[in-house]
């Protein structure tokens, strides 16, 4: 797949995937806290620097693509 995410978009995304994966481990009493797997979407569309979403949509946040 083709890079379609930005630096500073990428950057957003990995911080907002560790936060909500460590929601995991700050509330583990809690039945929300599966939530906090919903992480793993931002966490790894950050890393791989592409977001299946922005392929359908045609979004492009980098310049370099």
């Amino acid at each position: 797949m083709q890079k379609n995410v930005g630096s500073l978009d990428r950057a957003i995304r990995i911080i907002l995937g560790i936060v909500l994966l460590a929601l995991i481990w700050i509330y583990p009493d809690s039945p929300y806290r599966w939530w906090g797997l919903i992480g793993l979407i931002p966490l790894l569309t950050g890393l791989f620097g592409t977001c299946p979403l922005y392929s359908i949509l045609g979004i492009k946040t980098c310049k370099d693509c």
